[in-house]
């Protein structure tokens, strides 16, 4: 489906060029982009600099859930409207948030790497006639009979699991923490070396969120054995990866790519669209962000 109300740029490489050397290039004047798309994969933050060099913006719109890439508050001064995927790709994610989880409980990647490095295995013989994010996740591990508590800055009144608000009390009574909250200044190491022991050596930690949730002691703590593995699609300085991680077996590593289906990619694109078509007909964004 092709826009109706608005015309697409050519793709600003922002590893090639700077906007100020794009816009050159291809002769363009600033003062005709009222939108941007921006995908969180590109290194650049949107912030003063980019809304400096165009003076007209008047709507971001990013292909990710998290913003922490966007500087909100030079957007709300500017009276610039972000829109973000919304909740598309919590389905995708807790998909993949629970099959960590009970990958790092089985064991299987140490398992698969035994079959690898021997070449032979005797197989048995037999026959044989995946804020919205969290709650999914939740419902998901529901099924299997656990027992679910939540943190959050505030006891929710629609939720009946367990409340914790505070993270060393929430690891005291865990087997496992999910990670699915955004990164901001208040959820920056959460899970910190007090957590990790609390937790104990038994534990498990998954994170589908940002690897900035955790404090850094994550890998020697798995390495020492004060908790008993993790799942983790995100890091720190991707696609780098801590080379510590690559050879332990209560870890199982994701390239971030929990929301890479070929459905949720479809989806997304559609959703930009849709954000650039209301937009543009005067109507609020399909999935607005709040900015106070």
């Amino acid at each position: 489906m092709s826009p109706q109300n608005y015309s697409l740029s050519k793709p600003w490489n922002v590893n090639s060029l700077t906007l100020e050397q794009f816009m050159v290039e291809n002769q363009y004047d600033p003062s005709m982009f009222q939108a941007l798309i921006f995908c969180p994969l590109c290194p650049l933050p949107i912030n003063k600099m980019v809304f400096q060099l165009l003076p007209c913006l008047k709507v971001v719109v990013t292909t990710s859930t998290g913003v922490n890439h966007i500087d909100l508050s030079e957007c709300q001064c500017r009276g610039i409207q972000v829109a973000n995927v919304g909740s598309l790709y919590s389905e995708d994610v807790a998909d993949v948030a629970v099959a960590l989880l009970i990958g790092v409980l089985t064991s299987i990647v140490a398992a698969d790497r035994f079959v690898r490095a021997t070449m032979q295995f005797d197989f048995p013989q037999a026959s044989y006639s995946k804020e919205a994010l969290a709650w999914k996740v939740a419902k998901r591990l529901e099924a299997f009979g656990c027992i679910i508590l939540y943190l959050s800055r505030k006891k929710k009144p629609f939720i009946t699991y367990p409340f914790y608000s505070n993270m060393l009390e929430l690891a005291s009574n865990s087997d496992a923490l999910v990670l699915c909250c955004p990164l901001n200044e208040e959820t920056r190491h959460m899970v910190n070396k007090e957590v990790m022991l609390a937790l104990g050596n038994k534990g498990v930690i998954v994170n589908v969120g940002r690897w900035s949730l955790i404090d850094e002691e994550l890998v020697n703590c798995l390495i020492e054995g004060h908790i008993g593995g993790a799942g983790l699609d995100v890091f720190e300085n991707e696609p780098n990866v801590p080379q510590q991680l690559l050879v332990l077996d209560n870890v199982i590593l994701s390239p971030h790519n929990a929301a890479f289906t070929n459905e949720t990619f479809m989806a997304a694109t559609q959703l930009v669209e849709d954000n650039l078509e209301a937009f543009f007909s005067n109507k609020s964004p399909v999935t607005p962000i709040k900015l106070n």
